[in-house]
């Protein structure tokens, strides 16, 4: 333990091995003597392997946040970045208190988080402001212009138990075997992940598009940077509608017309998030930077001049 350097905790580490690399980086041009801790649930994490110090964390409903302060403020810790949706409520909800105790996070404040976990919430405040959303209803019969329809739950991920292209038979069908079901039209086009860093007051630092290629389990596994100046201001625009703060994706499909159906947004880091990061989209350094109090006008976006494609892959560590 550094006790001299305020230090860094990733949360919900698994096997985000590429991620973990990345803050690594981050804190070499930040300050290389801070250690990088990583927490989980789980003790047999792939990730505890790419960290300085590993947290066999308690689940969230089986801490407080007074004991979460106390495990910080004892190693030091002074940043912490979640990356599951599922604690992004947690940290939200105490995102000041932590503050107070001189813990930064880098999550939205409590409402932009509901309103993009909420996939209804989030349909019915874009189109409030004439965004262009894809339609999301309760009920599929709200959508009986439509011969193919998506079923997914209302909460939390949207790749979770999603049934895609389905008939309306088969979507009433998939839509009992979910908890809260939402229906909207299924839509042929391209895929693409807009990475954007939005700095503390709101506004947006960087921005970069990717085509989803290959997709798996709901995340890319090969995935190429495609500047897409109109769709990377309309994603801006929301995002700095909904006020949200840090590391945000949104989800996007542009179709044969060249129209554009924002899906969802996921208010953390993404799995393929790192092709973002390569192409100047430096969102943790940023994160540490203005957590710090440096004026991040000082540190200007440089978007890679050349397109870069990413490809996820399974590797070997030896030791």
């Amino acid at each position: 333990m550094k006790r001299n350097n305020k230090n860094i905790l990733v949360t919900s580490i698994s096997k985000k091995v590429p991620l973990l690399k990345a803050v690594k980086q981050a804190i070499h041009k930040f300050n290389p003597a801070q250690s990088l801790y990583g927490a989980d649930i789980e003790n047999d994490v792939i990730g505890r392997f790419f960290v300085d110090e590993f947290w066999e964390m308690p689940k969230l409903n089986e801490i407080s946040i007074d004991d979460f302060i106390y495990y910080c403020t004892s190693n030091n810790i002074s940043y912490v970045i979640p990356t599951r949706d599922g604690e992004l409520k947690f940290f939200s909800q105490n995102k000041n208190k932590l503050v107070e105790h001189g813990i930064y996070t880098m999550v939205s404040q409590i409402q932009a988080v509901e309103a993009c976990l909420d996939k209804l919430c989030f349909f019915k405040t874009l189109i409030k402001y004439s965004f262009p959303v894809i339609p999301t209803y309760q009920t599929v019969d709200e959508l009986s212009s439509h011969t193919q329809v998506v079923v997914k739950e209302r909460f939390g991920a949207g790749s979770k138990s999603i049934g895609i292209n389905l008939s309306i038979k088969d979507a009433i069908e998939h839509s009992e075997l979910l908890n809260f079901p939402i229906f909207q039209p299924m839509i042929e086009g391209i895929e693409v992940s807009v990475d954007l860093y939005l700095d503390k007051w709101g506004k947006t630092k960087g921005v970069i598009s990717r085509t989803r290629d290959k997709v798996v389990n709901g995340e890319s596994q090969m995935t190429k940077t495609k500047c897409i100046p109109e769709l990377e201001k309309t994603c801006s625009d929301v995002a700095e509608k909904l006020k949200l703060y840090g590391h945000v994706i949104f989800q996007v499909i542009v179709d044969r017309q060249n129209k554009f159906h924002i899906i969802e947004c996921n208010c953390r880091f993404g799995g393929a998030s790192t092709l973002s990061l390569a192409a100047g989209l430096d969102s943790f350094y940023w994160f540490l930077l203005e957590s710090k109090g440096n004026d991040l006008a000082n540190f200007p976006f440089e978007r890679n001049t050349k397109e870069l494609s990413l490809v996820r892959y399974p590797q070997d560590y030896i030791y």
